[in-house]
């Protein structure tokens, strides 16, 4: 399969099932889906039978330009980078069955937060339940489940996450001293991460995190005024003034790595770009802004009539960061990340992210859950810290998930960079973990195509 675009000026051939990615002129990007059809056998076609097939589409060009540009779309084939074969769609099932382990953990050490964000799927920290915070003893049994369910992997991934989990931050702190005291005896290493709002940071948090956070995501949504409507304090005052000088003071103390900045753009700001570039303008390099996911009943939701616009947004974005770039102020977007030449195993890229087998979430009850878009949804909830997985039906629905089980995903170019996309969304929008949430389809698929192109244009100029 092969995926042919145009973004900035470049030609971008895409061999979706190489990852091989080819910037060509004129001649060859039109003749690549042209010549497709011969190459779909087992064996490749001869030189003479290409060069006819080239000849007779009947383009403009000089007859000795076509031959020369066929001979190369062979040559590319032969080498297995361009109309390669699926080989996976067999080998996926043996790879679903697997026995996983658990790697990562989403502790939901406070179902509570102190900002009234409006799009917040956690309803203020609640999950459709009371507000609570994780004790130590619940805390602590996370930790051994996860040790106890890891299998023989050494990096364990911890998420601090809320509501907002400074509320607890007590409890952070001594299951941060649990876990490293429990790494050597069990040849374990955990990465711990924190998410905050920020309202609560000081210098001694931030001390502390800085020596054993792997990573700290920091919740803003860029402008003020965009912020500040949608992230204010439950009195309304906006939280802007406040945290873009502790954020900046983090973004410095880690030196500008092992953070993100991470905002949500909404239909009320779908010139999300400007959000973007105003925090690469307060000196932020690790940026991540993202398009909410909502009902369509809410004011902020995104419609099906605001995407054509957001993927212009992602076209101006990824044209300002090579401009920025080149002035030698480049900053990293989070979703123009990509890895064209290693990154996770390939049947990795085809099953997603692991939530409901390797990735779960934690109520402050002790509650496991697949991940925590699905917290406080009963029918999904997989047991508890002290039993268990009660209801290994439920992970096995998740494991089973993979592009080959998701129709709109069999033959789309973007299978193994989204890896079917996020299953939350797709159990929310369509009632099937196989679903597709489409919007974010679209958007994801623009994403890709733009991260592509920027990474052809960096490496053109280096």
């Amino acid at each position: 399969m092969v995926h042919c675009y145009q973004n900035n000026g470049y030609n971008i051939v895409m061999d979706v099932e190489s990852g091989g990615v080819h910037v060509t002129d004129e001649l060859v990007y039109r003749l690549v889906p042209m010549l497709e059809p011969l190459f779909e056998g087992e064996t490749l076609p001869g030189r003479d039978t290409v060069v006819k097939a080239a000849l007779d589409q009947g383009l403009s060009w000089p007859d000795d330009e076509v031959t020369e540009a066929a001979e190369e779309i062979l040559e590319l084939a032969s080498d297995g980078m361009l109309y390669t074969k699926d080989v996976y769609r067999e080998a996926i099932e043996a790879f679903q069955n697997r026995q996983p382990v658990v790697k990562a953990l989403c502790l939901h050490v406070a179902h509570d937060c102190n900002l009234a964000c409006r799009y917040c799927f956690a309803q203020e920290g609640e999950y459709h339940a009371s507000r609570g915070l994780m004790s130590f003893e619940v805390g602590k049994k996370a930790l051994d489940f996860l040790v106890e369910n890891s299998g023989a992997r050494t990096n364990l991934e911890v998420d601090f996450f809320g509501g907002e989990p400074l509320m607890n931050w007590e409890a952070v702190k001594q299951l941060v001293a649990y876990g490293r005291s429990i790494e050597e005896q069990h040849h374990k290493k955990f990465r711990f991460t924190l998410t905050t709002n920020g309202t609560l940071l000081n210098d001694e948090i931030l001390e502390f995190a800085n020596r054993e956070m792997g990573n700290i995501v920091l919740s803003i949504d860029g402008r003020k005024e965009v912020n500040d409507h949608m992230r204010p304090h439950r009195g309304g005052q906006g939280s802007y003034d406040e945290i873009v000088p502790k954020f900046q003071k983090v973004a410095e103390s880690r030196g500008q790595m092992n953070y993100y900045v991470r905002g949500t753009y909404t239909h009320f700001n779908t010139d999300f770009s400007e959000d973007v570039l105003h925090l690469a303008d307060l000196g932020f390099k690790q940026i991540s802004v993202e398009p909410v996911v909502a009902e369509d009943s809410e004011a902020y939701a995104l419609r099906d009539e605001d995407v054509e616009g957001l993927c212009r947004e992602y076209d101006k974005l990824a044209a300002e960061m090579i401009k920025r770039e080149k002035e030698g102020r480049g900053f990293n977007f989070f979703h123009f990340n990509i890895d064209l030449e290693g990154g996770p195993c390939v049947y990795k890229r085809l099953s997603g992210c692991g939530s409901g087998t390797e990735y779960l979430a934690v109520t402050p009850w002790g509650d496991l859950y697949p991940c925590h878009q699905f917290v406080g949804q009963e029918e999904f909830c997989l047991g508890n810290v002290d039993e268990g997985i009660t209801r290994p039906q439920i992970c096995e629905s998740f494991g089973r998930c993979n592009v080959y089980t998701k129709e709109s995903c069999k033959n789309c170019f973007a299978k193994y960079y989204c890896s079917g996309g996020c299953m939350a969304n797709a159990q929310h929008f369509t009632g099937d973990l196989n679903g597709c949430y489409e919007i974010g389809c679209a958007l994801q698929k623009k994403r890709i195509e733009c991260a592509i192109m920027l990474k052809a244009a960096l490496n053109e100029e280096s």
